[in-house]
């Protein structure tokens, strides 16, 4: 199999993404409980929620755009929902990473950092 690493890294970012929506889909509740409180000091005190909804739309776009870039490259072996996956997977954490350096939260930032390799790889092997 050719696209075999590719697959695997838009398998890990669609789990990843997918997993964080449903996340904030299903524990909306609490997830503001934890944010709100985190970004008080800061310009988005009054619109975490808005935020937290676009951070939602795209990573919900990543991770649909990652299985489908999974059955496109294992179909046909296209590569454009799989590059644009990976494309809305950065945007994602560098949503993500922008507010954890707005409330200096460096340890948390190191960790997109980390999320951020195979993403950008994925964005370079599949454009």
């Amino acid at each position: 199999m050719n696209n075999a690493t590719s697959i695997l890294l838009l398998i890990f970012l669609a789990i990843t993404f997918i997993m964080s929506s449903h996340e904030k889909i299903f524990h909306w509740k609490d997830t503001m409980a934890w944010l709100i409180p985190v970004f008080e000091k800061t310009f988005l005190k009054n619109m975490v929620p808005f935020a937290t909804g676009i951070l939602l739309l795209v990573e919900l776009i990543a991770g649909i755009l990652c299985v489908l870039g999974c059955l496109e490259l294992y179909i046909n072996g296209g590569r454009e929902f799989g590059f644009y996956g990976a494309v809305f997977s950065c945007v994602s954490l560098l949503l993500m990473l922008f507010g954890q350096r707005l409330v200096k939260d460096y340890e948390g930032a190191k960790t997109i950092a980390i999320y951020f390799v195979p993403a950008v790889l994925g964005v370079y092997l599949l454009g």
